[in-house]
């Protein structure tokens, strides 16, 4: 197990909602802010590199829906998803459905980030090698202030250099739930001889439950089949993390 110390938060009011007649709470709209601060036109007139995360995706997104608004959409997509989850997410469907946002916002996520994606490959972008579990963890940490459960898979060659990420469900991590199938399929595809697994676990324990034990033998033992190692399987916290190959 490694834990590391856990700085004392910081805590930010909720600037989302203000308080209308009578203490009704009221979402902020785009079209209440200034026109300065509006992300399109701040876009326009600072460029892109001024706008934070929550305003880049709204301008993405364009408008909201009648029950959510844009900016309080973009806000949740980043919240609840995760920023580095969202970004190599390749499945419209499993997002829209993930997140109960339109099918077409989820496919106008998606593609952006593929274009992006494609382009940083395209510049030949400094490769990712993972050797240890800590390595593993330092670059799925994020996955700790997740609110919901998700499952990742890191593959990679027989240089342990990261040639794939992938999320490969989403929820509870059960046996039934995950098949070797949705774990080994991407390794096939981008020809990795081995993954790297982890979960996060948003309550905050880290001790693997028995579907997570169950699905990490039941993994490795498909692995030997296939020749593909299951290297670990990481569950991960918001201050820590715990091999569960390690462990058994």
């Amino acid at each position: 197990m490694n834990t590391l110390a856990r700085p004392q938060s910081y805590l930010l009011t909720d600037t989302d909602l203000i308080m209308g007649e009578g203490g009704a709470r009221y979402v902020l709209r785009v079209r209440d802010l200034p026109l300065e601060d509006k992300p399109r036109e701040k876009l326009l007139s600072t460029g892109p590199s001024n706008l934070t995360h929550v305003e880049l995706m709204a301008v993405l997104l364009g408008v909201g829906t009648r029950k959510e608004e844009v900016m309080t959409m973009a806000s949740r997509i980043l919240r609840e998803y995760g920023e580095r989850a969202i970004m190599n997410e390749r499945n419209p469907q499993r997002l829209a459905e993930s997140l109960d946002i339109p099918l077409a916002k989820a496919c106008q996520i998606v593609a952006c980030f593929e274009l992006g994606r494609r382009s940083y490959q395209d510049r030949a972008g400094k490769p990712l090698f993972v050797r240890n579990a800590t390595q593993a963890f330092e670059h799925l940490r994020s996955m700790g202030n997740l609110q919901k459960e998700q499952l990742r898979g890191l593959y990679v060659n027989s240089r342990y250099q990261v040639i794939h990420e992938e999320i490969i469900s989403i929820g509870s991590l059960t046996a039934n739930i995950v098949h070797p199938r949705e774990v080994f399929q991407p390794a096939l595809e981008y020809n990795a001889v081995a993954v790297i697994i982890a979960h996060n676990h948003p309550s905050g324990t880290l001790e693997p439950s028995e579907g997570d034990i169950e699905a990490t033998q039941q993994l490795v033992a498909a692995g030997k089949v296939l020749g593909i190692e299951l290297l670990d399987h990481l569950v991960i916290t918001k201050d820590a993390f715990i091999s569960i190959v390690e462990r058994n």
